[in-house]
């Protein structure tokens, strides 16, 4: 089993969006018996607290899988021995997931690095739309970011 998680600050906007979408696209490519998708945040701000309206209302508009009563968690020392991959929605939660990596073999990456590289997306980073309010753009960015990354694994892990 792959397991990948998802990582944004708070765990209520950016992270829960992109495992949902991920886990769709898994779904869809009939491979949930192989990959598993996760998401947390750097801080326990949120904790406890459901997904941000505006995630959920564009995960229901695009008719994406989801729970909307899906508590927000922080990033834990378990998850670098438990997940194979650590995605960061941006540079910063980047440099937090790296300072615990010491000797894990888990890969820690930024969640658009495979679109950025294939040209699919001009933006290394995904932006928070709790500021922005900006939750259709971050949509764009999350599904092009999660199909980057899906043909990236299956082309890897032969899938």
């Amino acid at each position: 089993m792959i397991r990948i998680l998802m990582v944004c600050t708070g765990n209520i906007c950016r992270s829960p969006m992109a495992e949902a979408v991920l886990q769709d696209m898994v779904s869809r490519a009939g491979l949930s018996d192989q990959i598993q998708v996760d998401s947390a945040g750097i801080s326990d701000e949120e904790l406890g607290n459901t997904t941000h309206r505006g995630t959920v209302g564009v995960l229901t508009r695009h008719n994406i899988p989801h729970n909307p009563k899906r508590p927000a968690r922080p990033v834990n020392t378990l998850d670098y021995e438990r997940f194979d991959y650590m995605l960061a929605m941006d540079r910063g939660h980047l440099g937090f997931l790296q300072l615990y990596e010491d000797s894990k073999p888990v890969k820690i990456d930024l969640f658009l690095a495979e679109a950025y590289k294939a040209g699919t997306v001009t933006r290394e980073t995904v932006p928070d739309p709790y500021y922005t309010g900006l939750y259709d753009s971050t949509y764009e960015l999350v599904t092009k970011g999660s199909e980057a990354f899906l043909a990236a694994l299956r082309k890897q892990h032969n899938l």
